[in-house]
């Protein structure tokens, strides 16, 4: 069968691969400490549970509008009005199955074969295979000399006359960071004078730490409104990633494209998911919050136990629940006979001997680096970060 070359080209998803992975060892019996995907260990709050089995019991499980039920598409213009005083109409907002869909659907809608858009590494796995799948070329704005926060000469030389986009992750996953209100500002204003979309993808706006603040670029740049599609969910505030349910906001100019777009990929996102998050949004802010706390205390955590390691180096995280990590002085070294020539061979030999599942930092476009997430027990943290250490130690 001939495969296209557009498939041929595509990476698979690295974080899935480590999660797989770990999962298939833990299957064998192994006692494996898995911190690499970015999925809370929470359950879900009991309004989502809820509002899922009324709505099973209304039969409530048929199709629904393409762009998503009413009830939850005014669930987030509230939201985003209470917590950001940003004014949606439902009109404005589509639901979708999950943020990542929402984030190919508005690149389908903004970009055309050869256009480019503004990617700031290290950066999440998918941003860039999205891009290339619609012909599109990622160009790469490297932030790891600038505490992982764009700077303004960078990203203007980076832009050229087929710039059509930038995604800006914020908080940032892989690295933790949180971009500051001048960041912020300069990236509004210079989408603004070059006509550049702004994809915000603020998926963990309600997890950032100690004296950092998340800002809505909209709140510093609102005249950049009409270029911007704001992508978020449930997923990791709420802990309901399974349930599959994103949302965009954006201009009336994209977001009819958008719901068009998705009625042709996925129809509607799940209908009884939707209910869920009606929920979460209008009822379970009590229970966010305590997950907030019991985050920051895990960052807190593995901050410190991280802190006097052998080899490693990393910059405190402000938001999201990773670690980013720098390994180049472990490069060369060797453990067992082995010898580790990269970051992947890192992972791979962690995994395999102390059953700890890391991801390889090229698979964010930053080779020499590691993602470690935070969103397991204090327990397995502290298990998790005692055989980290062993395996330093044992480095010849």
């Amino acid at each position: 069968m001939y495969i296209s070359e557009r498939a041929r080209k595509m990476e698979p998803s690295a974080t899935l691969a480590v999660t797989a992975k770990a999962k298939s060892l833990k299957r064998e019996g192994k006692p494996v400490i898995s911190f690499g995907a970015g999925e809370p260990d929470f359950d879900s709050p009991p309004s989502a549970i809820r509002y899922a089995e009324e709505a099973m019991r209304k039969g409530q499980t048929h199709y629904t509008p393409g762009t998503g039920i009413p009830e939850l598409r005014e669930a987030v213009c509230t939201y985003y009005k209470d917590h950001f005083g940003l004014e949606y109409t439902p009109a404005n907002v589509v639901i979708g199955a999950g943020a990542k869909p929402l984030l190919y659907e508005a690149l389908g809608c903004l970009i055309d074969p050869g256009d480019e858009v503004l990617v700031f590494t290290p950066a999440w796995v998918s941003y860039v295979e999205q891009v290339r799948l619609f012909g599109g070329k990622a160009v790469l704005v490297d932030t790891s000399r600038t505490d992982f926060i764009p700077r303004l000469d960078d990203v203007k030389k980076a832009i050229t006359p087929r710039t059509r986009a930038m995604l800006v992750n914020n908080p940032n996953n892989p690295t933790g960071a949180v971009y500051d209100e001048q960041c912020l500002k300069d990236l509004g204003h210079l989408a603004v004078e070059h006509n550049i979309a702004i994809i915000y993808d603020e998926i963990y706006e309600r997890l950032v730490y100690g004296r950092a603040v998340h800002h809505q670029i909209l709140n510093l740049v609102p005249e950049a409104r009409d270029l911007t599609v704001i992508i978020n969910g449930v997923s990791k505030a709420f802990a309901m990633t399974g349930w599959r349910i994103g949302y965009a906001l954006g201009p009336s100019s994209i977001m009819g494209y958008l719901g068009d777009f998705q009625g042709h990929l996925t129809s509607n996102a799940c209908s009884v998911a939707q209910w869920a998050s009606v929920g979460a949004l209008k009822e379970a802010e009590q229970d966010v919050q305590k997950m907030h706390a019991a985050f920051e205390k895990r960052r807190n955590l593995i901050v410190e136990l991280m802190k006097d390691m052998p080899y490693i180096s990393f910059t405190e995280p402000n938001g999201a629940f990773y670690v980013w990590f720098s390994v180049e002085k472990v490069l060369g070294k060797s453990w067992n006979g082995q010898v580790i020539t990269d970051d992947v061979a890192l992972c791979k030999m962690l995994l395999e001997s102390k059953y700890v599942a890391l991801v390889p930092g090229s698979a964010f476009m930053a080779d020499g680096n590691v993602r470690i997430s935070y969103s397991n027990s204090e327990e397995e943290i502290r298990e998790g970060m005692r055989r980290f250490r062993e395996f330093l130690e044992e480095l010849k």
